[in-house]
């Protein structure tokens, strides 16, 4: 069956949706993978009502595979080959761009400003860009998540309109396409690390446990926010700009442990930023050698809020899904 034909009878079943009585049991089709190939089953029925007959659904099964075209669905969810389609250089934008990134941060705040980093353990002095990347990688990843995830709904609406397909993973889609960058650059840290001669050691491994914390944080904020943009297309400038303020807060290039002048009451206000978790996470399984579990109270509270967050993310994606394809 080509492309054209499954076209044409997904069409159909959209206006036999028009005459469907009940729109719970509209028509709907899905897509079954066996082995390479893709089978499309088309489902609608009839019911009678006095003289009238209304279809409700009916069933159809095609036993021909669905040719290569039609499968640009689920290969258009690549979406780190269709980010940076067309350009010369590819996917290699999405590395090349946080290296500058972190490249110009690290010559004005260690060159221009002569900021220092110390290892909070021992107090030695160890070189800003260590701390700085440390900090930088985890909030790369949070940042493009979150932006990215904030409008993927709109972003693949051709999905949510035309076929019945498992919505809830559009988001996901987003997160694992972030998390790709995301390991070259916890790699490329390590390497860093190594190079300027500061070997990390078993803390290191905790990065694993803070880049899982980061995942769930971020999950449930996308789903929520993603919702939410199909109705409010604002919602990704607001997104971008809180996200501009929280890189500050944070705190992502500077240290308000080490600045005397900030109050204590302040500094336990920024700690209340679950991103401060993570990002002081990363520093302290990287540089100071630090246990998650030395800071129970803070652990504990990272995953009530996490917790809390995730379960509204994902109620508010349920109770808005049923209107999206209405609105889009």
């Amino acid at each position: 069956m080509t492309a054209k034909q499954i076209t044409e009878l997904h069409d159909l079943c959209l206006q036999i949706n028009l005459l469907a009585v009940n729109k719970d049991n509209a028509p709907i089709v899905l897509y079954t993978l066996i082995g390479n190939s893709m089978y499309p089953q088309v489902g609608v029925s009839v019911r009678e009502s006095g003289t009238s007959r209304k279809i409700m659904s009916f069933v159809v099964f095609i036993d021909e595979p669905v040719d290569k075209e039609y499968r640009m669905n689920f290969k258009k969810l690549n979406d780190i080959k269709k980010k940076f389609a067309g350009s010369y250089f590819g996917v290699v934008w999405a590395f090349v761009q946080p290296v500058i990134t972190v490249l110009l941060y690290w010559f004005v705040f260690e060159k221009g400003l002569n900021s220092k980093a110390t290892d909070l353990r021992t107090g030695i002095e160890i070189p800003f860009v260590l701390w700085l990347t440390a900090g930088l990688v985890p909030w790369f990843y949070f940042q493009e998540a979150l932006n990215g995830g904030t409008g993927v709904l709109v972003e693949y609406s051709y999905l949510v309109k035309k076929v019945v397909f498992q919505i809830d993973m559009l988001p996901v889609v987003k997160m694992i396409s972030a998390l790709f960058t995301h390991l070259f650059f916890v790699a490329f840290t390590m390497v860093l690390f190594i190079c300027m001669g500061y070997m990390p050691d078993w803390h290191a491994l905790q990065v694993i446990y803070y880049s899982f914390c980061m995942i769930l944080f971020a999950t449930g904020l996308v789903y929520a926010t993603s919702a939410v943009t199909v109705f409010f297309r604002d919602m990704k400038e607001v997104v971008g700009i809180l996200l501009q303020i929280g890189m500050w807060v944070t705190p992502i290039m500077w240290n308000f442990e080490t600045m005397v002048q900030i109050p204590g009451w302040a500094i336990t206000v920024l700690k209340l930023n679950p991103m401060y978790y993570i990002v002081s996470g990363y520093r302290n399984a990287l540089i100071n050698h630090i246990g998650f579990w030395e800071d129970m109270g803070l652990t504990v509270y990272f995953w009530v809020v996490t917790a809390v967050i995730l379960f509204l993310g994902t109620t508010v994606f349920k109770r808005l899904r049923p209107h999206f394809a209405d609105v889009l």
